[in-house]
């Protein structure tokens, strides 16, 4: 980086601190609230939020106390603080249900929830909360423009928790415990019977018994396999237009000829 340059924005960022500083000195209050709400308008959130936690005392209880404390709830938003942020909104919304803002904040805690929400293979509390905060949300505020909003991110939540329960299934295959496999690719199908890919976890059921089976020993494999050959027919009668189909029908006879084999 050019030299100057590096000297130019030293000046500049000692000139901003000096000026913060100055404003935190200052007994005026209305000034102070100015230079609070400049520093909100120019995204400076750090300096905003501190500011206007130093005037609480001051404006509660006026007109103005409102406002205030909404702004104070986003500057942690923004700066990313969304468990902060969470309490913040909650804590407005109970402070001023009769607040022409007080639907937006409902929806910022549900959204901050959803923010804290982590990777799939991570612990989904936030993600759950998230959904359930929506669906309350919904519910309270059912001519909000922001509906459609809350219903994409429910259904975003419920695709990550559907990602998980998927990938707990399928290590459970990987490990070789087959029959926990085919218990957890079972319930996954239950939980969200409308996915686009339960044919594919009815499959790995499938799979999962087969290969439980196949492990067995001889005087339990005839019933196990009974129960491939179940979950087969089963597949057909629920997903008959699957492409997945020929390799279900190919289970089934292999079960069957296994069964027989089985027997003297």
């Amino acid at each position: 980086m050019n030299r100057y340059l590096i000297i130019f924005l030293v000046v500049v960022l000692s000139s901003c601190a000096s000026k913060f500083a100055k404003v935190m000195k200052s007994t005026d209050y209305e000034y102070k609230y100015k230079m609070a709400e400049s520093y909100y308008a120019a995204k400076k959130y750090n300096n905003a939020q501190v500011i206007y936690e130093e005037l609480f005392p001051i404006f509660k209880g006026t007109a103005r106390f409102e406002d205030l404390y909404f702004k104070y709830a986003y500057c942690a938003f923004y700066l990313r603080d969304y468990m902060n942020a969470e309490n913040l909104f909650k804590t407005f919304v109970e402070t001023f249900p009769n607040s022409a803002k007080a639907e937006e904040g409902d929806y910022m805690r549900a959204y901050c929830f959803f923010k804290q929400s982590p990777k799939p293979d991570l612990d989904q509390t936030s993600t759950m909360r998230a959904m359930g905060q929506m669906q309350a949300f919904i519910n309270t505020h059912p001519g909000s423009a922001k509906i459609k909003e809350a219903t994409d991110i429910i259904d975003v939540s419920r695709a990550k928790l559907e990602v998980k329960e998927y990938k707990n299934a399928e290590l459970y295959y990987n490990l070789g415990y087959y029959k926990a496999a085919a218990i957890a690719f079972a319930s996954l199908i239950d939980n969200f019977l409308d996915s686009k890919s339960a044919d594919e976890y009815k499959l790995m059921v499938i799979k999962s018994y087969y290969q439980y089976a196949n492990m067995s020993v001889e005087s339990k494999q005839a019933e196990r396999y009974d129960k491939v050959v179940a979950e087969c027919i089963d597949f057909v009668d629920r997903f008959p237009e699957s492409k997945l189909v020929k390799a279900v029908n190919t289970y089934r006879a292999q079960s069957l000829n296994n069964i027989k084999s089985t027997k003297p």
